[in-house]
């Protein structure tokens, strides 16, 4: 049963009518990476990330058991002690390097691109750093070393059965001689581009999107100004889609006109400080006109079209109209959003969910995703081969904006989207976006798991079958065992975790695993997302450094004096054990609890949340400008 808000039921009505649905029976799911996470041996590895990053991400996987991920965030591993740094604490949190951008000092880069194997002969799923132009394994910097420090922050966004990735990258660091004031600066700091998409083959062939406009032309002065574009997506037959910036706007003109008539900075120099983000979103100084793009990969060359936007804009407009390919199936039918006026009236601009596919004349035509006035934005993920896209719009809900998750066949453009039952067999108001669908029908994504209407609400990876609409929570898919529990005295019970720092004291606490995230699955159902793992937090002084006693750090306390727990992001895989979550198992596998604050936890030493939040900041962070 499928039911549409816009159709006049109360949120009551339709949680009346849903609970007379039966339930299907879902895949049980097993965490396959994470088996030795809270092994206190020594040399454990905290695998889900690469070595010397705080957070791991899994992206994508595809058909051979591969999967992609990005970690984020350089870790403060020198000690008061040690000048060189060589304790690392991957048994517990440690803060992520805090990189603030200026053309006065040396670029750091917070963001590296990793892939993992089934068939790793190591260690199965281990994450395994990719350079992508040019960057070295983060946990092999070395500050004495220059060559080891990187400048390019690298993302993975899609790759396909053939090994071929696409994403974004920026340049590296290049200076220019110093003209100013400050005493003992030596060099300027700057980059040629920072963002721009690239393609990254089986045999490691790197080739760069460049995009339409790289270059400023002011009276008989040419400046280059790097452009932007970003690679989302790439499907079996090489056509990878995303967009890229084709014009400048009218404010970051004057802004360059201003760098160039200046003699304060040299002209690269001024336009880096415009292009760097100001905001944790990536916003900058220099702003472009998006449009939607594919790319043909064929023999090492890129050909590019550019995806028409969904309104012709008139010849004196200033307003910056944006598109976006962010999916695409084999077909080559692509997916994303772009601006539009609905249904041709130009009194509502929107920026909507869209879809193109090619005419009988071989060219790309724009479709819009309708949708009804109280939905103001709308967005598309993802489509499978059998044309059913998916996506999410933004519309009022009990009073506040939320995200809800739809799906859409292209094939019948004349029916309505279809909003999924969530977890309460009723469309509720829980935000839910999907990040991807395969060609069984199943999509994977997010779901808000409160109702709190003043405060952020924490997030769970779900899974969605279109042939059963079947909407689960992954947590509740998942063994006892991936949960974090044992069972004792044929009980469950979670496993137990004791550590002890410098000072002698030990820490007790559950072990506590939370899917919060689902970013890609395979045809034969693996996921990949983003798990959160409880960890304890480790004590720095005023100068960032660990406060180290007796060879080890120290946990960080909280007002009573008791230890603090916190949780890291970790890329996670999951994959199905041949069991379905009947009723059955369900009462045998009776694991359920409260994974936010487990019974024997005390508030007093609180555990943070504040990355459930946060979450999905990844794939958001860089994307929409």
């Amino acid at each position: 049963m499928k039911l549409k808000l816009d159709k006049g039921l109360s949120l009551v009505a339709v949680g009346v009518m849903g609970v007379l649905q039966a339930a299907q029976a879902a895949p049980v799911y097993e965490i396959k990476n994470l088996d030795e996470i809270y092994s206190q041996e020594d040399g454990a590895e905290l695998i889900g990330t690469l070595q010397g990053t705080r957070s791991g991400y899994g992206m994508a996987v595809n058909a051979n058991a591969e999967s992609l991920g990005v970690a984020k965030g350089k870790k403060k591993l020198s000690t008061s002690e040690d000048d060189d740094g060589v304790i690392d604490i991957e048994d517990g949190i440690a803060p992520e390097e805090q990189i603030t951008f200026s053309i006065n000092e040396p670029i750091l880069a917070n963001n590296f691109t990793f892939t993992a194997d089934e068939n790793n002969a190591a260690k199965p799923w281990l994450p395994e750093f990719d350079s992508v132009n040019g960057t070295t394994p983060p946990g092999d910097t070395d500050e004495t070393q220059p060559d080891t420090i990187n400048s390019v922050d690298a993302y993975f966004y899609g790759f396909n059965d053939a090994g071929v990735k696409v994403g974004s990258m920026t340049a590296e660091e290049q200076t220019a001689p110093y003209t100013g004031d400050t005493e003992d600066q030596e060099f300027w700091y700057y980059r040629e581009f920072e963002e721009r998409g690239f393609v990254k083959t089986a045999d490691d062939t790197e080739i760069q999107i460049v995009p339409p406009l790289t270059e400023y032309v002011k009276d008989d002065t040419t400046v280059n100004i790097g452009g932007y574009s970003v690679a989302a997506k790439v499907n079996a037959n090489g056509l990878i889609t995303g967009y890229a910036g084709t014009e400048l706007s009218k404010n970051s003109k004057e802004r360059i006109d201003s760098c160039i008539a200046d003699d304060k900075y040299p002209i690269d120099v001024c336009i880096q400080s415009l292009q760097f983000p100001y905001d944790v979103y990536g916003n900058s100084y220099i702003i472009y006109q998006v449009r939607g793009y594919v790319w043909q990969l064929n023999a090492g060359e890129i050909a590019a079209t550019e995806l028409p936007l969904g309104l012709t804009p008139s010849s004196d407009s200033s307003y910056i109209y944006r598109a976006q390919g962010l999916g695409l199936n084999d077909a080559g039918v692509v997916v994303g959003r772009s601006h539009v006026y609905r249904r041709g009236n130009k009194d509502k601009l929107a920026y909507d969910a869209s879809y193109w596919t090619k005419n009988t004349s071989g060219e790309y035509e724009y479709n819009w995703v309708e949708m009804i006035d109280d939905r103001f934005e709308s967005i598309a993920y993802d489509i499978n081969d059998s044309g059913i896209l998916v996506g999410s719009y933004k519309q009022y809900l009990e009073g506040y904006i939320r995200d809800k998750f739809f799906y859409y066949d292209i094939n019948t453009p004349d029916t309505e989207i279809v909003t999924p039952n969530d977890f309460y067999n009723s469309t509720s108001d829980l935000s839910s976006r999907p990040k991807d669908i395969n060609n069984a029908g199943q999509v994977v994504g997010y779901i808000e798991t409160t109702h709190d209407k003043e405060k952020p609400r924490p997030k769970a990876g779900f899974l969605f079958d279109k042939n059963t609409d079947e909407f689960n929570n992954l947590n509740k898919l998942l063994t006892c065992e991936s949960k974090g529990f044992e069972k004792v005295d044929d009980k469950w019970q979670r496993r137990k975790v004791s550590v002890e720092d410098g000072s002698g004291a030990i820490l007790s606490y559950n072990e506590d695993l939370l899917v919060v995230e689902a970013n890609g699955i395979n045809e034969d159902g693996v996921i990949v997302g983003t798990v959160f793992v409880r960890k304890p937090q480790y004590k720095f002084d005023e100068d960032g450094n660990l406060v180290i006693e007796n060879g080890k750090p120290v946990f960080e306390v909280n007002g009573y004096g008791d230890p603090l727990t916190s949780y890291l992001p970790r890329s996670v895989v999951l994959q199905t054990n041949g069991v379905e979550a009947t009723d059955e198992w369900l009462n045998a596998n009776n694991c359920v609890d409260d994974n936010e604050e487990p019974e024997d936890y005390e508030r007093k030493g609180a555990a943070s949340f504040a990355w459930l939040f946060a979450l999905p900041l990844l794939w958001l962070r860089r994307r929409y400008k």
